[in-house]
């Protein structure tokens, strides 16, 4: 019995060392292959100067034995725009990576595009040859690059807890700085801007943003409008004016909190922003005016999506917001926080909160309106949302701490699709509403609030509007309302 013990003892020794040499010898058949976590990797549009994120593939050695690769490059070589670090080596190429039976190494993989005058994304590509044994495999990369006008900030605001970076959109005094339209640097094109820390508008300044040009934000970074500074935004249909994160590849896609704001601080007469879409920020638009002297503090809001934002959508303090044809969507906490007061109206407006990122909502609802802050009322001149709908994926989805503050107080919300119960403060006026219907909207988690057949927002609204406001006239993505008797709540018709 003992003989026999000690036989399958020095059998399963003889076994596992007979199996760990064959592991430890190194495999130099020419057949051998490694393999790859992805054959191909693509790097979407990457700003020239500023590089990509970091990317990584796994090499993977399947085989019984031990492999030397000899050498893991770009076929590029130097003048390639990718670099790699291999398995903690970093270089244009790197030779003798051993990987061990049944292991794997890692790849990572940065790309830098070199500026040039292309307007249009082009195409940067290359690959990493992996040789082993006399045989190459290869995995493909691809980026896509842009040129770009880069703000960086060259000034600081001191605060208590440290400082604020900044830079203005131009050196000089009452002047008027064109983005797009071929104003900037000739023959300059619709060339994106790319925004570190803060860029202002400084007093007597005027930014004008033509139609189809992207801004991007990098982390943190935000666009302030100064006190009396002037913003205009001329997108069109079809070709908007884009705010968003600077941030291109595709797992930054639907990331809210991205980048700050749109900061419009006091404010001028003829601060309007049409046909943008806003996305992806902490704070879609942010207007307050807190002087004591009451400046123009006015912002036209028309034809403009404002979504994905990890607070408010609409932040306003004691302003003047004239708005038509928007849709502010899905939004951490509200889609429109509207305090001390100020002077309203919102035609054909969608507000809609059906965020479910980041642990889902903040419980808040999707509107919130007051002109009282616990011990002081303030003047609230008129609230007016018409033909709008309110709505969203909680069971009460608008507040309001309205107080009586004079006799031309004038607060009313008519023809509109609510999700909230019968409103009984007796300083507003309602009519034509519906309560706690069905939207019907085409995909809330895509962001697509068109309303559907079975919609309750279809055929409430005021038909006067349309005439009393020519922008009205036509929904937020050019169809007609001016064709028949039905008139639809929300910005799309």
């Amino acid at each position: 019995m003992y003989r026999i013990f000690l036989f399958l003892v020095v059998t399963i020794c003889i076994s596992i060392c007979f199996v760990s040499c064959k592991k430890d010898k190194l495999l130099t058949d020419p057949s051998a292959m490694v393999s790859f976590s992805q054959d191909s990797l693509l790097f979407d549009t990457v700003f020239t100067t500023i590089g990509s994120t970091t990317r990584n593939i796994r090499v993977i050695n399947n085989n019984n034995q031990k492999v030397n690769i000899s050498s893991i490059r770009l076929e590029k070589g130097q003048s390639s725009s990718f670099f790699l670090n291999v398995d903690g080596t970093p270089g244009k190429s790197v030779e003798d990576v051993e990987i061990l039976a049944h292991d794997s190494i890692f790849i990572f993989i940065q790309v830098n595009v070199n500026p040039n005058n292309v307007l249009s994304p082009f195409v940067i590509q290359d690959k990493i040859l992996v040789n082993l044994n006399g045989n190459t495999q290869s995995v493909k990369l691809e980026a896509w690059g842009q040129d770009a006008h880069y703000h960086f900030p060259d000034k600081a605001i001191q605060y208590k807890n440290g400082y604020l970076p900044y830079s203005t959109v131009s050196n000089g005094t009452n002047v008027t700085v064109n983005w797009g339209g071929g104003t900037l640097g000739q023959p300059d094109d619709n060339k994106p801007h790319v925004i570190y820390g803060w860029l202002v508008v400084d007093s007597t300044q005027k930014l004008v943003i033509n139609p189809g040009v992207k801004v991007y934000f990098h982390q943190n970074a935000g666009l302030w409008v100064y006190r009396y500074g002037t913003l205009q935004v001329n997108g069109t249909l079809n070709n908007e004016v884009v705010f968003q994160g600077d941030r291109r590849e595709a797992d930054y896609a639907d990331m809210p909190g991205q980048w700050d704001r749109i900061w419009i601080n006091e404010g001028h007469s003829d601060n309007y922003i049409n046909y943008a879409i806003i996305k992806n920020n902490y704070i879609g638009i942010q207007a307050e005016c807190l002087l004591s002297i009451v400046p123009p503090k006015h912002l036209k809001l028309t034809n403009t999506i404002i979504k994905n934002c990890s607070k408010f959508g609409v932040y306003s303090v004691a302003y003047d917001i004239w708005g038509a044809n928007n849709v502010i969507s899905n939004c951490k906490e509200y889609c429109a926080a509207i305090t001390l007061g100020g002077n309203y109206t919102f035609l054909h407006t969608t507000f809609a909160n059906y965020f479910t990122q980041e642990g889902g909502r903040g419980g808040q609802p999707c509107i919130h309106i007051d002109n009282f802050d616990g011990t002081n009322i303030w003047p609230i001149d008129s609230m007016y949302f018409a033909n709008s709908i309110i709505e969203g994926s909680q069971g009460n989805e608008f507040e309001e701490n309205i107080k009586f503050y004079n006799s031309s107080q004038k607060c009313k919300i008519g023809n509109c699709l609510l999700r909230t119960s019968a409103i009984t403060n007796t300083l507003i006026t309602t009519s034509g509403n519906v309560y706690n219907g069905n939207p019907d909207f085409n995909n809330t988690s895509g962001y697509d609030f068109k309303i559907n057949g079975g919609s309750t927002a279809k055929g409430i609204g005021d038909i006067s509007i349309r005439t009393t406001y020519p922008i009205c006239a036509q929904d937020i993505i050019g169809m007609s309302r001016t064709t028949g008797t039905i008139v639809s709540a929300g910005a799309y018709q």
